[in-house]
């Protein structure tokens, strides 16, 4: 039995690797355009006196004989430059040279001041600057786009070129955001971007855009073609008055402005606003819409999308990170310094009583109530007990809840002992929540280990070809010194929470249900995340019913909800396959801690 377990977790460890490899090599394929486009990990000092970093995406037909047009493209707030990849995959395979940069205080670029933040676009107007330099580009044609905030950057970076001799930026695609449609001192419809192309992707069911507000209330954003603002973005900046019939979605308008015809354009659909970043609908009106303002190099067409396989290599990746999780930490119980963790026997479930049964449901939706309901209240008051020493925001809202529903657990977990576990001789050393001191400081060392070794695959696949395991909004990529120092003020949460969540799926939930391990550890992932998937089915039931959020609770923490839920059920597994294979809790309670906080620190806004 013994040699069995060795050579399946050999071969699931082995497996774990060539995934990840398999990942890494595909995805950088796709981005890559077979080898056609070279890409380049920049990193500059800015006029601000701060370092920016950025993806470069040179395609081989762009020389300085031959120079394309360039695109700057940007995330939005509390993400990195990668989030942009179906754009600038779709971008770059058509002959566009594209910057994909991470904003000030983001991803790899430094942190600045809050005041700071807005100057030089948040960091997108010093990447405009620098892509007009480069002898490959074309600089009369050149684009600029973000989501969410990287349209805020977009806009940004529009004022500041409007004040130059000579502008750089020629078009503008604002993705999930709002132009500027007023004069900020007078109130007064305007058009700031003069004679550029512009173009809006109008998310209609967008949790923090597209509404106007006044006195009787504000408009769904799913209404928002109906509002004087899209009417006057598309009547390039007139007034109500002077509105030229009532103009519609994904037509576009033109008009010569400044000698210049010029042309606005608004694409609306039906989605929320971070599948903007994940939608083959925005990749196709992206391309269409730079393909007709700059001229794309390469004519594809642009329902022609390769993006997809870039995500599916990348979210394959995720899978065997979280296999290697696994596997690492069993393969390092047969090593001479950490053997002494290994159980003495192989744990063995049983099945649970009447009123053992009763206790776990009780519980597990107990849980569930709990997390739904301290998530909502704490996000009510969560501005206003931020320390000003936490320099990023989301870990520590998501590391504070973590840790109020870990303390809870632990309330739980000592009725539980003294009222029923101790009763049926489930002693608190043989679930293995007394291991001893020595075991402990294996227990954190082997830990260590794994994480280490974990985020050294990252960090070698990201310096060789330039790629990282992600899917959508759940991203483990590779990151600056400054992130450790960062993550040890946010590690303390994670930890109350996820080592008693691991004592919680493992030594009080030391059974089987129907005989069956595969049954139980499957209850336990949906009800580890059980608490976020009842607010993001609430918050999004009521949104696409009625047009609006759910009143009290912010669009920004149920978007933040999305990955919590994978990396809480994910959480369940590796805290049951480490158990039973050391009789010890706190081994994945501490693996699991440690990445969620590389993950949640590497992923977010660090203010300077």
């Amino acid at each position: 039995m013994k040699g069995r377990f060795v050579k399946t977790n050999a071969f699931w460890l082995v497996m774990s690797l060539v995934i990840c490899l398999v990942s890494a090599l595909g995805a950088s394929f796709v981005q890559s355009s077979g080898g056609t486009v070279t890409i380049k990990d920049m990193r500059w000092e800015t006029a601000t006196g701060s370092e920016m970093s950025a993806l470069l995406f040179k395609p081989n037909t762009a020389t300085a004989d031959n120079p394309a047009p360039g695109i700057v493209v940007s995330h939005g707030w509390f993400n990195n430059r990668e989030m942009q990849d179906l754009n600038y995959v779709e971008l770059s395979r058509r002959g566009f040279v594209v910057i994909s940069i991470d904003m000030q205080g983001h991803g790899n670029s430094e942190a600045v001041p809050q005041e700071l933040l807005a100057k030089n676009g948040i960091g997108m107007y010093n990447a405009v600057k620098l892509l007009s330099t480069l002898p490959y580009v074309d600089a009369s044609r050149i684009g600029v786009t973000g989501h969410s905030n990287g349209g805020l950057a977009s806009n940004i970076s529009v004022v500041q070129d409007n004040t130059v001799d000579k502008p750089l930026i020629k078009a503008v695609y604002l993705v999930s955001k709002d132009a500027d449609y007023a004069n900020p001192e007078t109130k007064e419809y305007f058009n700031e971007y003069g004679s550029r192309d512009v173009g809006i992707f109008q998310t209609q069911y967008d949790e923090f855009f597209f509404r106007t507000y006044s006195e009787t209330g504000a408009t769904a954003p799913r209404d928002f073609m109906t509002t004087d603002n899209a009417q006057s973005f598309l009547n390039f900046g007139a007034a109500p008055a002077d509105f030229d019939g009532t103009r519609v979605a994904g037509k576009v308008y033109k008009e010569n402005i400044d000698g210049r015809e010029a042309m606005r354009v608004i694409d609306s659909h039906p989605m929320i606003h971070p599948w903007a970043t994940f939608s083959s609908t925005e990749a196709h009106d992206l391309v269409t819409f730079f393909d007709e303002s700059l001229g794309a190099p390469h004519m594809i067409d642009a329902g022609n999308q390769v993006w997809q396989w870039k995500e599916f290599f990348n979210a394959i990746g995720l899978i065997g990170f979280g296999m290697f999780l696994i596997a690492f930490a069993r393969a390092l119980l047969g090593t001479r310094a950490f053997a002494g963790l290994k159980a003495s026997e192989s744990v063995v479930a049983k099945s649970p009583t009447r009123t053992g049964l009763i206790w776990f449901w009780v519980s597990m939706f107990g849980f569930a109530i709990v997390s739904a309901w301290s998530y909502v209240a704490l996000s009510q008051v969560v501005n206003d007990i931020i320390p000003p020493f936490f320099p990023q925001s989301p870990p520590f809202f998501i590391g504070l809840w973590a840790a109020i529903n870990g303390l809870v657990a632990v309330i739980y977990m000592v009725f539980y002992y003294f009222f029923y576990g101790k009763k049926q001789g489930n002693t608190a050393k043989a679930v293995g929540l007394l291991p001893g001191w020595r075991k402990f400081g294996l227990s954190v060392l082997l830990s260590a280990t794994v994480v280490v070794a974990a985020f050294g695959i990252v960090f070698v696949l990201d310096y060789f070809l330039k790629t990282d395991f992600r899917l959508w909004v759940l991203a483990v990529k590779a990151f600056g010194p400054d992130k450790i120092g960062i993550a040890w003020l946010y590690l303390p949460f994670f930890l109350v929470y996820f080592l008693a969540n691991s004592a919680l799926l493992s030594s009080f939930s030391h059974f089987t249900l129907r005989g069956k391990e595969w049954i139980t550890t499957a209850l336990l992932v949906l009800f580890n995340a059980m608490g976020p998937i009842v607010l993001v089915v609430w918050q999004y039931t009521t949104f696409f019913s009625t047009g609006n959020l759910v009143d009290g609770f912010g669009g920004i923490y149920s978007i933040w909800l999305f990955p919590v839920i994978v990396i809480l059920g994910v959480a369940a597994v590796i805290s049951r396959k480490i158990y039973r294979a050391t009789n010890n809790p706190y081994i994945g309670g501490l693996i699991t801690a440690t990445v969620v906080t590389l993950i949640s620190v590497s992923n977010t806004l660090t203010m300077g």
